[in-house]
C-alpha cells in the first residue's frame, strides 16, 4: 500500500511539474510514431535533449514536446491522436508512419495549418513504394513536408540491370511490399524487351521451397533453376537473409548465379550476414549519407554538435541506426533552427489551442509564417544536408552500389562498385563478368549434329574415340586453348537438331542442352526465338540465309555448232539462191553472147557460170570474165548479197561460239518459288522448315514468295518433298530432279567439293539471322565465349579459319547453272568440230573424183591410138 503512494505522488509531482514547464516554454512539438517503432520515439528525445542542451541555438528557451504511439493502419487513431496534440498547442507536427495513416494526416494539418514534417517508414524494413497523392483543395497551401526523399528504386535497379546487361530475371519481393511501387519499372522493362518474371516471397520461406519440390516435375526444377541464375530482389534484409539460406542449403543456385537486392535500409551488420549466407556474386543497393572521415567534422555541425553515441560510426547505437532514425534527429535540428529564426526576427506566433472537433474552429494563423521559415532554410546533420524544394520535398539522396565477385566462398569481401544521384545518375562502372578468362580444369560434355563443314567425322577407328574436324572444332579449338577448358564431343543420339514434340518436350540437340545432358551444342544451329526460350546463345560468329542446291544443266555437244548461226531453211534458201543466180548467169550469157575477147577461156557452160557465182558468193574471185551489161549488173546485186550474207554469218558466229547461252530459268529464290515442274524441299522440322511455315503461315508477315514455297514443300504433308537429314537431299540433287533447300554455307561447301562440279546454289542476298552455339540456359559460360568470339572475328582470326573451308579459289563455279567452267573466251574442238567434218568430207570426195577422172582419162587414153591405127591402115 505504501508503494502504491508512493508512486501516485510521484506521478502527481511530475505532472504538476510538466505542466509547469509546459506554461513557461513558448516552444511545444508534436510526434506521432508508429506503435512497433520504439526507436523513433529514443532518437526523438535525444535530439530534444541535445538541443535543450545548446544554448546557442535557443539559449533561454527550451523545446517541450508530446508523443503519441499509433497503429500505422489505424488512419482514425492517428487523426484522433493529431486533434489530441493539436489541442494541447504544438508548432509543428513530427510523424513516423506508414502511407495508409499518413494521408488523413496531411489533409488534417492544411485544413489547420500546422507544418506537418512527415517521415515515411515502411512496414518491418521492406522496400518503400511512394505514398498515394492526397486529394486537397485546389489552390490550398499543402502543410505536409516529406522529410525523407521521394522513392527513387525504380530508377536506380532500372539503370542497374541495363549497366549489366541483363535480358531475362526474375524479380522477387515479400509478402509485405507494395507491387504497385515497381509498375513503373515494369512498364520499362517491358517497353525495352526485357524479360522479367514475378514471384511473391511468402513469410514463411522454408514452407515455400519445400512446395516447390513437392509440386514440380524434375524438369520444371532444372528451369527453375535457371530463372534463379539471374533475380532482383525487392524485400526486407531478414527475409532476404531467409530466403537466401533456403535457397542455397536446397542447392537451386550454383556459383554462377547473380542477385541484386535493393533496399534503402540495408545496415552494414546486414551487409555481412547476407553475404556469408550466399553464394555466387550479390550485389546491394543501399541509401548512403555522405559524411566526412574525421569524427569531429562527422558530429559538429555548425552550431550543434550532435550526440557522439549517434554520429560516431564505430559506436554500437550508430551502427543500429535505421534510416527514419536519422531523419528525425536531423528534422528536430531543423525544427529548432527555424524556432530560433523566429525569435531573432521577433516574428514570433504564440501556440494556441486549436480544436478539431468543432465545425467553425479556426487554423493556426502563425501557421504558413512558420512553415515558410522551415522551407527557406536547411540543415546539416545525420543525414548529410536535410533541405525543401518550392513542393515540399527533400531533394538530397544518394545510392550506394556494393558487390562481391563471382565464388563459391562464403564470405568473400564487399566492395563499391558505384554510387547514384537523381543529379548525375551512375558515377562507376558496373560489369557482369561471369568468369574470368580462366577455365582450366573445366571439361565441357558438347553436343553435335555432323553437318558438313561445320562439323564432320575426320577418323572413325574401331574401339576409340572418334576424331572430329571442321569449321567449328577449328572455333572450338581456338576457344579452347586461349579459355583453357577441355571438351568430349558425342553426337545427338537422334542426329536432329531437335523441336519442341506435342507433349511440350524437346528432342534432338535441343534436348540434350534443355535436360542437361549437355553443356555446349555445336552444330549450324540457327538462333530462333523458339530455342532461345529454352536455351542461351553466344553471340552470332556468322550470317545465316536460306539457299537452294541445284544441279547444273548438262551441256550438249553440236559438231555442227558452225551452222547454228543460220536457220536451216536460211540454209536452204542460199544453197537455192547460187544455182538460181547460177542458171541466170548462163541463159544471159547464152541468150546475149559476149563481143569482147573473153580471155583464156573460151566457153560460158552451165558449169563455168555455176562456179563463179559460187566462187563470188565465198569472196574467192571467178574465172569467167563476163562483159555483157546484164551479166555485170546482175553480178554487182549479187555481189552485195553475198557480202551481207557473210558478215552477217560472220558476226553471229563469233557471238555462238564465245558467248555460253545455255541457261537455267532458276536464278533466284523467286524463281524457285515461281515454277512446279522442279520440286524441291528441306529437311523435316527442322529450323528452315519452321522459317518458310512461319513466314508462309504468319497473317502479320505473310510473304508471296514463301507461301509458294511452302505449298511445294508441304505437299502430301510434306513426307514427298522434304527429307530426314541434309546429306539425304544432296543425294536426291545429284541423282534426281530435285532442289534442295537448306543453310546457304553448308550448300556452298557441298558445291565447293563437288569432284564433278555438278551443283551450283542459288541465296537470299539478305541475311536474317545467324549462327551461334547454344548452351544451357542461364549458362556462366555464355558471356565469356561471346566475349572472345568477338575478339577473334576483331583480330581477322574467324574470316582466316572461315576461308580454310570456303575457299575464294575454288575449283567450281557455284553461281552458273552450265556443268562447264567457263575459261575466259577460248575455244573448244566441240566447237569447230563440225567445220573438220566438212573439211574431211570434201577431202575424200575430191579424193574421189580424182579417182574417178583419172581412171577415165586412161579409159579415154587408150582408146585414142587404136583409132589412129586404123587411119594409117
Amino acid at each position: 500500500m505504501k508503494v502504491v503512494l508512493a508512486v501516485l505522488l510521484v506521478g502527481f509531482f511530475w505532472s504538476q511539474e510538466w505542466k509547469s514547464a509546459l506554461s513557461d516554454s513558448i516552444i511545444h512539438i508534436g510526434a506521432i510514431f508508429d506503435e512497433s517503432a520504439r526507436k523513433d520515439d529514443e532518437v526523438f528525445r535525444l535530439a530534444v535533449a541535445d538541443l535543450n542542451l545548446n544554448n546557442e541555438i535557443l539559449e533561454t528557451e527550451k523545446i517541450t514536446f508530446s508523443v503519441e504511439f499509433v497503429d500505422g493502419n489505424n488512419p482514425f487513431q492517428a487523426v484522433q491522436e493529431a486533434c489530441e496534440l493539436m489541442n494541447r498547442g504544438i508548432l509543428a507536427l513530427v510523424s513516423s508512419i506508414g502511407c495508409m495513416s499518413a494521408g488523413s494526416l496531411q489533409t488534417l494539418a492544411d485544413a489547420m495549418h500546422i507544418p506537418h514534417l512527415y517521415i515515411q517508414r515502411s512496414p518491418v524494413g521492406t522496400p518503400r513504394s511512394t505514398c498515394s497523392p492526397t486529394s486537397r483543395i485546389p489552390g490550398a497551401d499543402d502543410y505536409t513536408l516529406m522529410v525523407r526523399p521521394p522513392v527513387f528504386l525504380n530508377e536506380v535497379i532500372m539503370q542497374v540491370v541495363s549497366e549489366y546487361g541483363w535480358q531475362k530475371f526474375v524479380l522477387f519481393y515479400d509478402s509485405d511490399f507494395d507491387i504497385r511501387g515497381i509498375e513503373d519499372f515494369l512498364d520499362r522493362t517491358s517497353q525495352q524487351g526485357m524479360d522479367v518474371s514475378l514471384q511473391k516471397v511468402e513469410s514463411n520461406v522454408n514452407m515455400m521451397i519445400t512446395g516447390l519440390f513437392r509440386t514440380m516435375r524434375v524438369e520444371e526444377l532444372h528451369r527453375y533453376r535457371d530463372t534463379l541464375r539471374r533475380a532482383v530482389l525487392f524485400m526486407s534484409p531478414a527475409t532476404a537473409k531467409a530466403f537466401i539460406t533456403e535457397v542455397v542449403e536446397t542447392n537451386l543456385v550454383a556459383f554462377d548465379c547473380h542477385w541484386i537486392l535493393i533496399n534503402e535500409e540495408i545496415s552494414d551488420y546486414d551487409l555481412q550476414e547476407l553475404v556469408m549466407k550466399s553464394i555466387g556474386r550479390l550485389t546491394l543497393v543501399r541509401q548512403m549519407f555522405p559524411m566526412p572521415q574525421n569524427t569531429t567534422q562527422r558530429c559538429v555541425k555548425h552550431n550543434h554538435r550532435i550526440n557522439t553515441s549517434l554520429c560516431d560510426p564505430k559506436s554500437p547505437k550508430a551502427q543500429q541506426l535505421e534510416i527514419t532514425n536519422r531523419y528525425i534527429y536531423d528534422t528536430v535540428l531543423l525544427l529548432a533552427n527555424t524556432f530560433h529564426r523566429k525569435l531573432e526576427d521577433r516574428k514570433w506566433h504564440s501556440m494556441a489551442s486549436l480544436s478539431c472537433i468543432r465545425k467553425n474552429s479556426k487554423p493556426w494563423q502563425g501557421g504558413k509564417s512558420m512553415l515558410e521559415t522551415v522551407k527557406k532554410f536547411g540543415v546539416s546533420g545525420l543525414t548529410s544536408f536535410l533541405e525543401f524544394t518550392d513542393n515540399g520535398t527533400n531533394p538530397n539522396i544518394f545510392f550506394e552500389i556494393l558487390g562481391t565477385n563471382y565464388g563459391e566462398d562464403r564470405g568473400r569481401g564487399v566492395s563499391r562498385l558505384a554510387t547514384w544521384d537523381p543529379v548525375h545518375g551512375l558515377n562507376g562502372t558496373l560489369t557482369d563478368r561471369k568468369l574470368e578468362n580462366n577455365m582450366r580444369g573445366v571439361v565441357l560434355r558438347v553436343v553435335t549434329v555432323l553437318e558438313e563443314p561445320f562439323v564432320m567425322v575426320s577418323e572413325n577407328v574401331l574401339g576409340k574415340p572418334k576424331k572430329y574436324q571442321g569449321y567449328l572444332i577449328d572455333v572450338l579449338d581456338a576457344l579452347s586453348n586461349y579459355l583453357g577448358f577441355k571438351y568430349e564431343i558425342y553426337v545427338a543420339p537422334d542426329h536432329k537438331y531437335g523441336s519442341m514434340q506435342p507433349d511440350g518436350q524437346w528432342n534432338g540437340l535441343m534436348g540434350e542442352l534443355v535436360f542437361k545432358r549437355a553443356d555446349v551444342g555445336l552444330s549450324a544451329l540457327t538462333i530462333t526465338p523458339e530455342r532461345e526460350s529454352v536455351v542461351d546463345f553466344t553471340t552470332r560468329y556468322m550470317d545465316y540465309s536460306v539457299g537452294v542446291l541445284l544441279r547444273k544443266a548438262e551441256r550438249t555437244v553440236d559438231m555442227f555448232a558452225c551452222l547454228a548461226p543460220f536457220d536451216l531453211s536460211l540454209w536452204a534458201c542460199i544453197a537455192g539462191t547460187v544455182l538460181l543466180i547460177g542458171i541466170l548467169v548462163y541463159l544471159l550469157n547464152w541468150l546475149n553472147p559476149p563481143r569482147l575477147p573473153m580471155g583464156p577461156v573460151s566457153s560460158t557452160t552451165l558449169y563455168n557460170s555455176m562456179w563463179f557465182v559460187y566462187g563470188s558468193f565465198v569472196q574467192q574471185g571467178g574465172e569467167v570474165p563476163y562483159t555483157t551489161l546484164a551479166t555485170r549488173m546482175m553480178m554487182g546485186v549479187w555481189w552485195m548479197f553475198a557480202l551481207i550474207v557473210i558478215s552477217s554469218y560472220t558476226a553471229n558466229l563469233a557471238a555462238f561460239l564465245t558467248i555460253s547461252r545455255i541457261e537455267n530459268s532458276i536464278q533466284s529464290l523467286q524463281d524457285l518459288s515461281k515454277q512446279t515442274e522442279l520440286p524441291y524441299g528441306t529437311v523435316l522440322d527442322s529450323a528452315v522448315y519452321d522459317q518458310v511455315r512461319s513466314k508462309a503461315m504468319n497473317p502479320f508477315e505473310r510473304d508471296p514468295m514463301y507461301s509458294q514455297m511452302w505449298r511445294m514443300i508441304n505437299r502430301t504433308g510434306g513426307a514427298d518433298n522434304n527429307v530426314e537429314e541434309s546429306r539425304e537431299g544432296v543425294r536426291k540433287v545429284k541423282y534426281g530432279r530435285f532442289g534442295f533447300v537448306w543453310d546457304a554455307a553448308v550448300l556452298e561447301y557441298v558445291a565447293n567439293n563437288d569432284e564433278d562440279c555438278s551443283f551450283y546454289t542459288v541465296s537470299s542476298n539478305a541475311p536474317d539471322r545467324g549462327y551461334g552455339i547454344a548452351m544451357q540456359h542461364g549458362s556462366p559460360y555464355r558471356d565469356i565465349f561471346s566475349q572472345r568470339i568477338l575478339e577473334l572475328q576483331q583480330n581477322g582470326d574467324m574470316d582466316i579459319l572461315k576461308l580454310k573451308w570456303w575457299p575464294k579459289d575454288s575449283p567450281c563455279d557455284l553461281y552458273s547453272s552450265d556443268k562447264t567452267r567457263q575459261n575466259g573466251n577460248a575455244l573448244d574442238i566441240h566447237s569447230f568440230a563440225g567445220v573438220f567434218c566438212v573439211l574431211a568430207a570434201g577431202v575424200v570426195l575430191s579424193c574421189l573424183i580424182a579417182m574417178v577422172e583419172s581412171w577415165w582419162s586412161r579409159r579415154k587414153g587408150s582408146r585414142v591410138p587404136s583409132k589412129e591405127i586404123s587411119t594409117l591402115c
